[in-house]
């Protein structure tokens, strides 16, 4: 009997043994963004405070380059402001580096910035900000201003982005960053800021 109790309680141990060193992998998966403009869909909340560090434009996997805040007002009630994150070649980023030298990104940087706050301001100026009478709670109101927020916004950078990247041969995409955003309908708050690392 105590040789058929321990086999048991042997088996037990190893049973939790290896449910407790099982190893846990994550998988990197690329978000993929098609040339065209796409519409967010319902479920547009990216999961995590985390963006995804690569995105997938056209055939090419491009890595997180920047992190830019920005904000805008639409008037003195009514604005928004978030993160917008920079995707980049990294093959097309060391040809450059090697043509040109590793100073000609503060130009594309400030270029990028330039057309990605003007892309912003015309994005909140097309956005209705006002209080959503049918939101049935605020995480409804906001997730619904999030969705028009981001689909106006990658609506209004794609040509500037298509033009950079004919001028510039760097490929890149600009993308809003949903988790970040703050809606101001009772007094603007929002300011331009500088790109961040």
């Amino acid at each position: 009997m105590k040789a058929s109790v321990q086999i048991l309680i042997g088996m037990a141990f190893i049973a939790l043994t290896a449910c407790s060193t099982q190893e846990i992998k994550q998988d990197a998966k690329a978000v993929s963004a098609p040339d065209k403009v796409p519409a967010i869909p319902e479920d547009s909340s990216q999961s995590g405070p985390n963006p995804p560090l690569t995105w997938v434009k056209g055939n090419k996997t491009l890595n997180l380059v920047r992190i830019m805040d920005g904000g805008a007002c639409k008037n003195d009630f009514q604005g928004a402001k978030g993160a917008f994150l920079v995707y980049a070649d990294p093959a097309d980023i060391e040809r450059i580096k090697r043509d040109k030298g590793p100073q000609v990104f503060s130009d594309f940087e400030n270029k990028i910035q330039t057309f990605a706050t003007e892309a912003l301001q015309e994005a909140i100026n097309t956005t209705n900000l006002a209080e959503d009478p049918f939101a049935l709670g605020a995480d409804e109101a906001q997730e619904k201003l999030t969705k028009q927020l981001s689909n106006n916004f990658r609506n209004s950078v794609a040509d500037a982005v298509k033009l950079f990247q004919k001028e510039t041969t760097l490929t890149i995409d600009v993308v809003p960053f949903t988790p970040s955003f703050i809606f101001y309908q009772q007094g603007c708050e929002a300011t331009h800021s500088e790109p961040e690392n």
